[in-house]
């Protein structure tokens, strides 16, 4: 696997690109345009002596413009996961992607608020369930009912 964030060639994709890790996608492509064209072999055909390294960092600009504009692919790399040298990563990169959306979903909901939170504290410590307007009565976990007071009449 990948680790710290390097490339099949131990060098940091971002700093390849010369990029921050919050680059958006439109800085990545941007910054992959300007190399690319920098870079391509074909300017570089007239030099023999330096069209082998420019073929070179071509090929590595490529692989990190093919990494870092796929989220999955780009958010594997970014947690160490992601080996350039292995082609079964779909599967994973997938899961990934869905982690992503979900993370994303949830930091888009609106946080509860203190009042919320005591409210559950005290569903939880009651038994009772305000949704289904049931009450239980708390177990103590070997199958024998436990008298709990009251969280407002703890709270002082």
């Amino acid at each position: 696997m990948d680790s710290g964030g390097a490339g099949s060639n131990g060098s940091c994709y971002y700093s390849l690109l010369g990029l921050r890790k919050n680059a958006s996608s439109s800085d990545i492509r941007t910054a992959y345009r300007k190399l690319a064209l920098k870079w391509h072999p074909d300017r570089w055909a007239k030099d023999p002596s330096a069209a082998g390294e420019a073929k070179k960092r071509f090929q590595r600009i490529q692989e990190a413009y093919s990494v870092l504009s796929d989220k999955g692919k780009r958010a594997m790399y970014d947690a160490g996961l992601f080996d350039p040298l292995d082609d079964d990563d779909q599967d994973f990169s997938d899961f990934m992607q869905e982690m992503l959306v979900m993370m994303d979903n949830v930091k888009n909901e609106k946080p509860d608020t203190l009042e919320d939170l005591q409210k559950m504290l005290e569903e939880i410590v009651s038994g009772c369930d305000s949704s289904s307007n049931s009450c239980r009565a708390p177990s103590d976990g070997g199958g024998q009912r436990t008298r709990v007071n009251s969280y407002a009449n703890v709270r002082r």
